[in-house]
């Protein structure tokens, strides 16, 4: 079952349940992948969906620490809602060890030596890492191994 059919299957359970909040926030991510589709004009890759939804939860994670600030722990908490049901289809994530260990095979693949050679790092990793590491932390990762 493909992850588009199993946020399908999810959104039917949902209606049947009554759960309104899992329902709005899947039917959300549904219309983030058909925009998609119709944009690029193409069939969405199982690599596309986890894109599409890491996008999302960037954006969660960005409104959440808005509404704090903007003393609107209501919104906030909404947010922090569908968060959590965006990230149970995300792959498991990449520990800190295997993290540094890809980062050290890239560098090393993409023979590497000063923090100007970042972009052929990233080049190689993104693909690899898509959905499984938060980029920000790739990056530093990065940016830390090329300054060694």
């Amino acid at each position: 079952m493909t992850l588009r059919e199993q946020i399908n299957d999810d959104v039917k359970s949902a209606m049947r349940s009554g759960d309104t909040a899992r329902r709005d926030t899947l039917r959300l991510l549904l219309a983030g992948l058909k925009q998609r589709e119709i944009d690029e004009r193409k069939e969405l890759t199982e690599a596309d969906v986890l894109a599409i939804i890491e996008k999302m939860i960037k954006q969660r994670r960005d409104s959440i620490s808005q509404f704090e600030q903007g003393g609107r722990q209501d919104l906030a908490d909404k947010e922090k809602q569908e968060l959590a049901l965006l990230q149970t289809y995300m792959p498991q994530a990449m520990s800190d060890d295997e993290l540094a260990a890809a980062v050290i095979a890239a560098v090393a693949e993409a023979g590497a030596q000063s923090p100007a050679d970042m972009g052929k790092v990233m080049a190689l990793l993104k693909p690899k890492l898509a959905g499984r590491a938060d980029m920000s932390k790739v990056s530093a990762a990065v940016k830390a191994q090329l300054t060694k």
